[in-house]
């Protein structure tokens, strides 16, 4: 990359790989000390708005202008807006799915095995046919892994604020609720009291996520785990994972402002070359010899090339000796651009394509809440939702008996000067839509 890099743009690259579970201490080290990087990536999940807050992000519309030229017609104006905090650009986002489906990636030996017909699901109703058969028939085998489901299930439901305020998907009104009052998110949570009740859960679902799930299912010892859907999820999974799923959705795909946000890179404060940082960004989102060198490594050596733009591993190497473990190409640029695996969809860009038609946007697409004036109740309501919150979406208890006791403690940490505060900067905001 290095090399490629000096000829186009007078550059040269460290990557600087960290592991997700030393993340947040390495990278706010890095921030703190004031150690000069250029590029990191972020996310509404990940900080974003925190680290645009603390000014640790350099505003990037007048770099871009300059050196990016190629970058806002490849992006389009929807994911550039909803990228925007302030109306101010501080990130780019990776160019992939708009928004994110929701469902399950499922043991496809058991599927198979018991006939089951995915292609008619679309309901909870239809996947707890199949939790019903797994449980009865194949003991040894957890139904569903994780409680990952319940974010996934709020995720397709509500575009969420903070503090259990949201928008509500479908909404022709920008006004947030309060989901712990909303009859539909209650009656979910009972569905999920009553799955944890029929033993359809693991026994660490308060702590299992999505990589345990797929784990136990490579082990034969679980049927399905919960994600959050794109086309071609089940093949990408499959070849990381080494066993074959999958997928189901049970709703239909949602855009909101963190989706939207989803995956991106920012150019730090302590960039000493700004200007070459976007010309490398520009770089990631129109030349797919770059992109490709990031995502795959080196032709020959960690990948071999099957056609133009499809790539296999080389012969006697598979995804655990392949000596360049990707972290994901959602994470980098303009995805679009990627070679394919053999084992996927030879047109799953163009699936990517409609699948970004096809999701509906949240009407407060590109509102980001300002935390500052209520930075202390926020905290609070912090702790709060620690100690009720896991305990709801592990299904454990009577939904109804913590959700009082929630609300209850939630009054006393703030909320109220929390809500006001969503609604005056919904208010604001919608003014300038307008």
């Amino acid at each position: 990359m290095s090399k490629y890099l000096t000829e186009k743009i007078n550059a040269t690259i460290e990557l600087k790989p960290i592991e997700w579970a030393s993340w947040d201490d390495k990278t706010n080290l890095m921030k703190i000390s004031n150690e000069p990087f250029d590029l990191m990536f972020t996310a509404s999940w990940f900080s974003y708005a925190k680290d645009v807050a603390k000014g640790q992000y350099l505003e990037l519309d007048d770099l871009m202008a300059q050196y990016g030229k190629d970058i806002p017609g490849i992006l389009g104006e929807e994911f550039i807006k909803g990228s925007r905090i302030g109306g101010k650009l501080y990130a780019l986002p990776t160019k992939k799915e708009f928004g994110q489906g929701f469902g399950f990636l499922l043991d496809k030996k058991l599927v198979d095995k018991y006939k089951f017909d995915i292609s008619g699901v679309k309901t909870l109703e239809d996947m707890e046919a199949m939790f019903k058969t797994i449980k009865d028939n194949e003991p040894g085998v957890t139904p569903i892994v994780s409680s990952k489901f319940t974010n996934i299930w709020d995720a397709a439901n509500y575009d969420y604020i903070v503090a259990n305020l949201a928008v509500p998907r479908g909404s022709k009104e920008l006004k947030a609720v309060d989901t712990l009052e909303d009859p539909k998110f209650i009656d979910f949570y009972k569905r999920m009291h009553q799955w944890n009740q029929n033993g359809w859960f693991d026994k660490d679902i308060l702590t299992s996520d999505a990589d345990q799930g797929m784990n136990m299912i490579k082990a034969g010892k679980a049927f399905a785990v919960a994600q959050s859907l794109k086309p071609g999820k089940d093949k990408e999974m499959s070849i990381s994972s080494g066993v074959e799923v999958v997928q189901v959705e049970t709703a239909e795909p949602f855009t909101t402002t963190g989706d939207a946000q989803g995956a991106m890179l920012g150019i730090s404060r302590t960039s000493k070359d700004p200007a070459r940082a976007m010309m490398f960004l520009n770089l990631l989102y129109s030349d797919p010899k770059l992109l490709n060198m990031l995502y795959w490594g080196i032709e020959g050596k960690h990948y071999v090339k099957k056609s133009d733009n499809v790539i296999d591993y080389p012969e006697g190497v598979n995804a655990d000796t392949q000596g360049y473990p990707n972290p994901g190409g959602w994470m980098f640029g303009n995805q679009f651009n990627s070679y394919l695996w053999v084992n996927e969809d030879p047109n799953k860009w163009e699936e990517f394509k409609k699948f970004n038609e096809r999701t509906e946007h949240s009407i407060a697409l590109g509102f980001a809440f300002n935390q500052e004036p209520v930075k202390s109740e926020m905290a609070s309501l912090a702790n709060v939702e620690k100690e009720f919150g896991a305990t709801l979406k592990s299904g454990a208890v009577d939904p109804e008996k913590i959700i009082a006791k929630w609300k209850e403690k939630r009054k006393s940490a703030g909320f109220d000067k929390v809500k006001a505060e969503v609604e005056r900067q919904l208010a604001e905001w919608a003014e300038t839509q307008k």
